[in-house]
């Protein structure tokens, strides 16, 4: 009974977790994005964002990490027999790498806090696919575990990944595509269509 009790926060700490890792790099990428406006309305945007990932980070997102280690930590010292087993040494591998990537994360929101910009919003982009891909896998081992499908599931997130870059450029051609119309007078000066028309 212990061991679900575990499970269940465990579950709820990755939720929380993965919720702040998928939104987090978003506001990044509208934080570096809001660089490129007018200083006035650069300003209340980038002071809106730091507030918005800071309070995400330190209230949702590190506690959710801990959250997470703390219940896995909990459930292997009930059964510590699960250490044997391939699919969780990978996953633990898998969580290393996203406790690096939160740390990464920490990093970014201070450095564009103090306006240094390493990364363009394009890049965020990328950068906030990332947490998905390692996602996808991490719950294919907890479902699948030993009897994880490694063709299929390989396949599955190999079309998975062309699938988001293909969406990136796409949106990326789009906006670029608009600023040239607004640059031309054809859509208003924010690069928004206007929808009555």
């Amino acid at each position: 009974m212990t061991y679900l009790w575990f499970k269940a926060f465990h579950i709820v700490g990755i939720v929380a977790w993965f919720a702040g890792m998928f939104y987090l790099p978003r506001l990044f990428v509208y934080h570096a994005e809001a660089n490129e406006q007018p200083e006035a309305v650069r300003t209340i945007l980038q002071q809106q964002y730091q507030v918005m990932e800071k309070r995400l980070y330190r209230i949702i997102m590190t506690p959710a990490m801990i959250l997470t280690v703390a219940m896995a930590v909990g459930m292997l010292v009930v059964a510590p027999e699960l250490l044997k087993d391939t699919w969780l040494q990978i996953k633990m591998g898998l969580v290393a790498v996203l406790i690096g990537y939160h740390h990464v994360c920490g990093r970014l929101m201070k450095e564009m806090a103090s306006g240094q910009f390493r990364l363009t919003g394009q890049q965020f982009r990328w950068f906030n696919e990332f947490p998905t891909v390692l996602f996808v896998i991490v719950v294919l081992l907890a479902v699948f575990k030993n009897n994880f499908p490694t063709s299929a599931a390989s396949w599955g997130v190999m079309a998975m990944i062309v699938a988001m870059a293909a969406i990136i450029q796409l949106y990326a051609r789009k906006r670029r595509l608009d600023r040239e119309k607004a640059a031309q007078g054809e859509l208003p000066t924010d690069g928004v269509a206007n929808s009555a028309g």
